[in-house]
């Protein structure tokens, strides 16, 4: 069993996975400096947006076909708004036990050694617990290109829905 890596690096390295699939989709993407909005990163296409908060974890917990992660209540209450102008997702990321692993370098490449899940909390109905509550993140749903486009599907909903777009 590898170092337990801290929070900091976990953060960072979250943060490199999705700036490279977002850079591949084409997508802007800010991050916030403080998360007071339940928001690690927003991407954005052509005026829509997209919220994302940001998990890493070196020991996931794997449950029914996927993943589970305990988000803090007062998170999972911000994401699930259905007041947000933009839709509230989690992300997973996974990474190797041992922190000498995340990141291999080759002749021609740098690769991030992990992988991740998404899941969204958009329109989500009440926390099952008072401090956390367990969010599943689906196998099938991986964190990729594709899947920001889908998140970017449900922004392009909510915007017509309410006549924005």
């Amino acid at each position: 069993m590898g170092v337990d890596a801290t929070s900091w690096q976990k953060e960072q390295v979250s943060r490199a996975y999705v700036h490279a699939l977002a850079t591949q989709g084409g997508y802007t993407i800010c991050d916030w400096n403080v998360d007071k909005d339940g928001v690690d990163v927003t991407l954005r296409s052509r005026g829509l947006m997209v919220d994302i908060q940001l998990k890493c974890t070196q020991s996931p917990r794997a449950f029914r076909g996927g993943y589970s992660f305990d988000l803090d209540v007062e998170t999972y209450d911000k994401l699930r708004d259905p007041e947000r102008s933009a839709p509230g997702h989690l992300a997973l990321l996974i990474v190797p036990p041992d922190i000498g692993r995340w990141v291999t370098h080759q002749p021609e490449a740098i690769v991030l050694t992990c992988h991740g899940y998404w899941a969204s909390l958009q329109g989500m109905g009440e926390a099952s617990g008072s401090v956390t509550t367990a969010i599943h993140l689906p196998e099938h749903q991986p964190l990729t290109v594709k899947a920001m486009s889908t998140m970017f599907d449900t922004a392009r909903r909510m915007a017509n829905a309410t006549g924005w777009g």
